[in-house]
């Protein structure tokens, strides 16, 4: 992996914003189409939130892997796009996007990096992102302790731990499944019966609650936390009628979503729609020319927002931005099957 410094200057074919698991791909189908790129994440490391949030989490819907941890996916992203020798920008954002007299795309970032390109690939994701906090009294001094998380790094460190996890989407839903294989206690406080998690997802929850290895808590929702000096004794949920439950945790995992800020994105000119960049779905261009989204910042009718997806647009933005990159050359395609990739 190369990581260049900041302050410096570059020349490429594509600039890529943001170091996900789509941007990584894109990184590969660029190569295949002989432009190089150089990539910016305001992470210290690549893989978006699939490293900075839950890199132990299992992933099930990536093709050839029945089951496969979000950092080992991003582990192989970022193998396969090795080859083609990418230059990453950690650490710093995107501040500024501007045109130059030529037509090519120049970016400032933030540690005063300058890259000069001919297209640029927008895939960052959610924007710079937070959890959504629940409003309870003396979050802070559990937060610090960490006994209050909103994301899991290490899951042996909740082996024979009491958890309580807030939620109803699909983090709730898959760190339940995950964390009951080895807690002592699973909790899942959620204000309705109906989870908006993947239905097999919910089955297996709901299994696993007829089995009593999960509680179900319905319909309540998190009120308090009982402990003192950063250690957690319980966590107190309260229903609409006032009837209050006392749940016994060591840690309590609230997955309320992502607090989603789009940053310097949003001064570009881009059209958008609230926090995310309205696109063409044959190309995934944006109205600025050689401009192109992809991944979760798209959006377009019909779109899904899965990994997949994300994979399936960096491909159809890489042919397309070739278009700019090497306007007078005609694209005869090759399979990777019978082109290769350098090196193998």
């Amino acid at each position: 992996m190369t990581q260049a410094g900041p302050g410096t200057s570059h020349r490429t074919d594509i600039a890529i914003i943001g170091a996900g698991p789509v941007g990584l791909f894109a990184v590969f189908e660029c190569g295949m189409l002989n432009m190089r790129c150089h990539v910016v994440d305001a992470l210290e490391a690549a893989g978006g939130q699939c490293s900075a949030l839950y890199p132990e989490k299992p992933i099930y819907d990536i093709p050839g892997y029945p089951q496969i941890m979000a950092g080992d996916l991003v582990a192989r992203l970022e193998e396969q796009a090795a080859p083609f020798e990418p230059a990453y920008h950690f650490a710093q954002q995107v501040v500024s996007l501007t045109r130059g007299g030529d037509g090519r795309w120049l970016l400032e970032t933030s540690a005063g990096t300058h890259i000069d390109a001919a297209a640029v690939l927008v895939a960052a994701g959610v924007g710079a992102f937070g959890p959504n906090r629940p409003p309870m009294d003396g979050l802070p001094d559990f937060e610090a302790s960490g006994a209050v998380r909103y994301l899991v790094s290490r899951r042996e460190e909740f082996r024979g731990k009491r958890i309580v996890i807030a939620g109803g989407g699909d983090s709730a839903v898959d760190w339940a499944l995950s964390l009951a294989e080895l807690a002592a206690h699973v909790a899942v406080i959620h204000r309705r019966p109906k989870f908006r998690a993947a239905p097999e997802s919910v089955s297996r929850l709901q299994a696993l609650a007829a089995d009593g290895r999960v509680e179900l808590v319905i319909p309540f929702q998190p009120a308090a936390l009982d402990g003192a000096d950063g250690r957690l004794a319980a966590v107190i949920a309260k229903d609409l009628d006032g009837n209050e439950r006392r749940l016994e945790a060591d840690f309590f995992l609230p997955f309320f979503g992502l607090a989603q800020n789009l940053g310097p994105i949003a001064q570009w000119g881009l059209n958008l729609d609230f926090n995310h960049v309205q696109v063409s779905p044959d190309t995934c261009a944006t109205n600025l020319a050689g401009v192109f989204a992809i991944g979760d910042i798209a959006t377009y009718p019909g779109k899904l927002k899965l990994i997949l997806t994300g994979f399936a647009e960096a491909a159809a933005a890489a042919h397309a931005a070739r278009k700019v990159v090497y306007p007078d050359e005609e694209l005869h395609f090759e399979y990777s099957t019978s082109r290769g990739v350098p090196g193998h």
